[in-house]
């Protein structure tokens, strides 16, 4: 079966999720995508940029038995670029996050446009898919909350059946390089913190938790690993000129050199305010690290998921989370922690996906028959 992956935002875990999928599906992937960057222009432009690459790729390798497509850009619109030159040939939409509680930067204001580019997208697609059970739930309430604002013909009748009809699929993550049994804790021990510098990954909270660390006098080193941008909320720069010589990396890590202190590290730390699944923490916990994460998002899902201790991993404010850290550097740390991050290997998740594909290919197939396709050999 051949599967057009289309993926306007290629990079950081959207990019991770494409090729991971695509390195781990038994079906014929091509993927279709834009660069990284410009998200609001990706979300209102790439979708006609993005018909015309999968047209091209039609003619060189044959027509798609089915699209996965990201949320990241107006799916409707897509179906409707698409409609001549791929009939019949279903849409599965996969949701990495949502616009309608995505947390606005201080330059920003809110508008209705990308909440409702979402809305779209899950109505007019074949499939909807969710990253997490938070996620579709979130989804479910805000779209009724936001669609209830409209004067007339809003909609929220329709939320439900859309919600109830979709399906949870985890982020399959790579764990070959990364998974341990847990480890000795370092001297000092090592908090890795690997989330993007932006304004709704917590800088205020990180830096209050940081700050209290220092001044508990608890022995600690810090790691600060992951995209750093053009514009960064003052905070970060706060946080790294207490840290001192604490902070043993800062910024964009290689992949071998992320590695390498995911397993050196003893905890891993959270602050997100908008977390739909945590692919970084899976892959700290998966190299042995002890979560400390806030109690909120998808991160009670997560621990429940792990069968961790929600009271030894989830916090209620930064001074929760300061004395569970310090627990954390008394304690040994959990394996089984690590096992049970198994299931969200590729090799575990990857087989959903193709089922999922595959019964939404025939069934679409059974009720539309499409003309036959030009073959093409695969890439």
């Amino acid at each position: 079966m051949r599967v057009a992956l289309v993926e306007p935002y290629y990079g950081g875990s959207h990019r991770a999720w494409a090729d991971g999928f695509a390195g781990s599906s038994v079906h014929d992937v091509h993927l279709i995508w834009h660069e990284a960057r410009f998200w609001k222009w990706r979300m209102h432009g790439a979708f006609l940029t993005l018909a015309e690459q999968l047209e091209s790729d039609i003619h060189e390798w044959g027509m798609p038995d089915v699209i996965l497509a990201s949320s990241m850009m107006d799916v409707a619109a897509f179906a409707g670029a698409i409609r001549n030159m791929a009939p019949g040939v279903p849409i599965a939409v996969f949701f990495h996050e949502s616009q309608f509680t995505y947390p606005l930067s201080p330059a920003d204001k809110a508008d209705a446009t990308y909440p409702m580019k979402n809305w779209a997208s899950a109505v007019a697609a074949d499939v909807v898919i969710f990253n997490s059970v938070f996620h579709r739930e979130v989804f479910r309430a805000e779209a009724r909350r936001f669609l209830n604002a409209f004067p007339e013909y809003k909609h929220v009748d329709r939320v439900a059946s859309v919600v109830d009809e979709s399906t949870v699929l985890p982020v399959g993550i790579d764990l070959t390089q990364i998974a341990g049994e847990g480890h000795t804790l370092g001297d000092p021990p090592l908090i890795v913190w690997n989330h993007r510098w932006e304004h709704d990954k917590g800088p205020v909270e990180l830096l209050e938790i940081v700050r209290g660390l220092i001044d508990s006098d608890v022995e600690f080193a810090m790691a600060m690993c992951g995209e750093v941008f053009v514009s960064v909320p003052p905070e970060f720069s706060d946080v790294t000129q207490l840290l001192g010589d604490r902070l043993v990396h800062s910024g964009w890590a290689e992949r071998d050199r992320y590695v390498e202190l995911l397993q050196g590290s003893s905890v891993v730390l959270s602050t997100s305010m908008q977390e739909f699944f945590g692919i970084g923490v899976i892959e700290a916990i998966a190299a042995g690290a002890h979560p400390v994460l806030p109690n909120r998002l998808v991160y009670p899902e997560r621990i429940g998921a792990l069968k961790g201790d929600p009271a030894k991993s989830l916090y209620s404010s930064p001074t929760h989370a300061i004395d569970l850290i310090v627990d954390a550097f008394q304690t040994p740390v959990d394996p089984g922690l690590s096992r049970e991050t198994n299931q969200y290997d590729w090799s575990r998740v990857a087989p959903l996906y193709d089922d999922l594909l595959e019964r939404l290919s025939s069934a679409t197939t059974a009720a539309h028959p499409r003309p036959t396709r030009r073959g093409g050999r695969p890439r």
